[in-house]
Order: structure tokens, then C-alpha cells, then sequence
């Protein structure tokens, strides 16, 4: 299931660039390794933070320098190098709200979810207007578990930005986890009202109405979200076992067929097609489906075996 965490990582922007020139000054790598940093040299622009952390200049400087640099090791996936440099980057400056806000993100990014709610909590205690830091010490939370105290963050987070399509879109995932699919699905409008293309707010809407069984309404929502999504798989999915709820088959079918093209490893897949083949009185493709699901996940044959021994001559069992 697509469950979109939405971490921003603040970028500092610093003085005049040097593009073309020699660096001579910490700051003038610093600039330089954002210019290349913009441009997709992750390794050059860590390169040029580094000679500048290493000169003499104001605490502000290096701490910028720092800061950037974690940035594009996050950018590398190295989350304990991003860590271990926003920490310098806090030592230095510590009154700054955007080092602790993500250090956060990297902590969270790890999975380590207290010491990022740590840092987001130390974020908005020096910026209370933060709201992307109550979005994400909501992510946070929610990741803990501790629903209530995610829902909080993200009513915070839209209070003081009215207009923040994110938070709308996590406060439904938290509300929809909670089983309150009435207002997980009042959050998720507010999100796609916001923003018109929001692929995954489309996505989390259509599962909350198919948990209402407003079937007619999840496949418009999954069909809207194909529109808006660059991994289609888990739509398509979705939209097949609406579509089979609904006495669909046909178009469950279809929609079961592109998901596996997309994933030959969907093992919920083949066994949601296996049920229609069977149904429509294919047994042999049937068989062959539900050979391949239990294959993928053994674990599978004990949620469908009451519909094959129902189905299915014992000799011929799948």
C-alpha cells in the first residue's frame, strides 16, 4: 500500500556564487558545491563542502557548510553521515531551528523515531510557526503508533498553513488507521482540493470509501489516481478487488493482469485472479494461479482453503 512519509529537507542558499572560478574561501566552496549539488554531482559537491569545513571562517559559515553537506549525503542515502554532520552543524549554531528540523528527517529516516521527535519538538521550540516540523514530528509519532499525538501535529501543521496538502493527506492516513474513515476521507478531499494531481491522496481516499463499501466511489478515486501516479501497481491492485466486491470480474480481472505485468511477485494478485478463473469455470488457468501465489507466499493457502476445497476436486487441488 502506498503510505507517502512527506520529510522536506531545508537547503541553506548562501552568498554570491563562483560558478566557473577557483575557490579561494569557504565561502566560495560552499557555493560551488551548491551550484554542483543543483546539478546532480552529489560526490563533487560533498567534496567541496568539505574543503570548506575544513578552513577557517565565521561558525556560521562552516555550519552552513555542514548542514549542506548532510544534505547531499542524505541525497546518497547515507543517513549516519547526515546525522553525524547536522550534529556538528548544531554544535556550531545552535539556535537554529532548520539543523535540528533535519537532523530530524535523518533520524527519521533511520527509523529512529524518538530522537526524531526529539529534534522536530527542539525545532518548533525555537520556530513555533514550523509547520512542516509538526507535519513530521506527526509522521513520527504515527509511525510510533501514537495516533492521537500524529493527529495533534498535523491539525497544528494546517493551522498554520492552511494550504498544506501534505498534512491534509497524513492526518487521513492517521484518521483512517484509527478506523475513522468518515473523516479520513473529509482529510483526503481537503488535500486533493488543495492539490488537484495529489496521486496518493486520490489512492488513500478510494481504500477508505472501498472500507465503507462505497465501491462505485473507490474505483472513481483509484481510476482518478492512475492519472496522477508513477507506480501503478498497487492501484491497479486496489482497483481489481473493488471491482471484484462489486461483481466486476471482468474488469477485476483486467486490472489483476496489469498489476502482476508491473509485479510478476504480487502473490495476492494471482490469487485474487485465480478466484474469477475458478468462478468462470477456468480451473486450469486457475490452478496456475494459485500454484504461483502460494509459491511466492506458502501462507496464502490457509486464507483460500475453504474456497478451493469448495471449488476443486481433492485430486486436483492446487
Amino acid at each position: 500500500m502506498l503510505r507517502r512519509v512527506l520529510p522536506i529537507i531545508f537547503m541553506f542558499l548562501s552568498i554570491q556564487g563562483v560558478c566557473g572560478q577557483t575557490p579561494k574561501t569557504a565561502e566560495d566552496y560552499n557555493n560551488r558545491g551548491l551550484d554542483r549539488q543543483s546539478k546532480g554531482d552529489i560526490d563533487g559537491a560533498i567534496d567541496d563542502y568539505s574543503h570548506a569545513v575544513a578552513m577557517k571562517a565565521r561558525a556560521s559559515t562552516i555550519a552552513t557548510a555542514y548542514n549542506n553537506r548532510a544534505n547531499a549525503r542524505m541525497g546518497k542515502g547515507d543517513c549516519a553521515g547526515a546525522v553525524d554532520d547536522y550534529g556538528k552543524a548544531i554544535e556550531l549554531d545552535p539556535k537554529n531551528e532548520e539543523n535540528y528540523y533535519n537532523r530530524g528527517v535523518a533520524f527519521q529516516s533511520k527509523g529512529d523515531f524518538d530522537a526524531a521527535i526529539a529534534d522536530f519538538s527542539k525545532a518548533i521550540d525555537i520556530d513555533p510557526r514550523l509547520a512542516p516540523a509538526y507535519n513530521n514530528r506527526a509522521n513520527a509519532r504515527r509511525m510510533k503508533g501514537d495516533l492521537e499525538g500524529a493527529i495533534t501535529d498535523y491539525n497544528k501543521a494546517i493551522e498554520i498553513r492552511p494550504t498544506y496538502a501534505d498534512a491534509y493527506h497524513n492526518r487521513g492516513l492517521a484518521l483512517q488507521e484509527k478506523g475513522d474513515f468518515d473523516a479520513a476521507i473529509l482529510s483526503f478531499s481537503s488535500a486533493i482540493a488543495l492539490s488537484p494531481k495529489f496521486g496518493e491522496a486520490y489512492f488513500a481516499r478510494a481504500e477508505a470509501k472501498q472500507s465503507k463499501h462505497d465501491l462505485n466511489g473507490a474505483i472513481a478515486d483509484y481510476t482518478a489516481a492512475l492519472g496522477f501516479s508513477d507506480s501503478p501497481r498497487d492501484i491497479y491492485y486496489g482497483r481489481a478487488t473493488a471491482r471484484q466486491e462489486n461483481k466486476d470480474n471482468e474488469g477485476a480481472l483486467s486490472d489483476y493482469s496489469k498489476a502482476l505485468e508491473l509485479d510478476p511477485n504480487l502473490p495476492e494478485a494471482y490469487a485474487g485472479r485465480a478466484v474469477i478463473e475458478t468462478l468462470a469455470g477456468r480451473n486450469a488457468a486457475a490452478t496456475q494461479d494459485f500454484q504461483r501465489a502460494f509459491a511466492i507466499d506458502p501462507n496464502l493457502r490457509a486464507k483460500y482453503k475453504d474456497f478451493i476445497e469448495g471449488h476443486f476436486p481433492a485430486k486436483s487441488r492446487p
